[in-house]
């Protein structure tokens, strides 16, 4: 991979950061674990997909470069951290990347809706990125 390809997968992202998404990585939660093994290998639509990856100075819980989606799984944190949420969506928006989010009990209690909702989701971006 060329170093413009690299920066553009990445959007810039600092070796500190590419370094706490490879921690990240180590330290998965339940929910993420589960919604990983339905979407690794391009089980999902043939979609692919990277867990913990860098962008910019975030770090993305799923990633599809293809057709810039990214889905977050929000745990009990976020309930007390909205405005950083929004605010977050709206810089990795500026990149012209989609955010969806779902909570770990969303996950944990209904897979299957949640990875219908997320391959929606992707053959919107997938049509709108054409």
């Amino acid at each position: 991979m060329s170093q413009d390809n690299f920066d553009n997968l990445f959007y810039g992202a600092s070796s500190v950061i590419r370094e706490r998404a490879n921690h990240l990585r180590k330290t998965t939660t339940d929910a993420e674990q589960l919604l990983w093994k339905n979407l690794r290998n391009r089980k999902l639509g043939g979609f692919k997909f990277r867990r913990q990856h860098p962008i910019d100075i975030f770090i993305a819980d799923f990633y599809c470069h293809e057709i810039k989606l990214v889905i977050e799984i929000d745990g009990e944190i976020h309930k007390y951290q909205k405005e950083y949420d929004i605010g977050r969506t709206a810089e990795l928006e500026r990149f012209g990347i989609k955010v969806i989010r779902f909570s770990n009990d969303d996950v944990l209690l209904n897979v299957v809706n949640v990875c219908e909702a997320i391959l929606k989701a992707c053959k919107r971006a997938e049509i709108s990125n054409v």
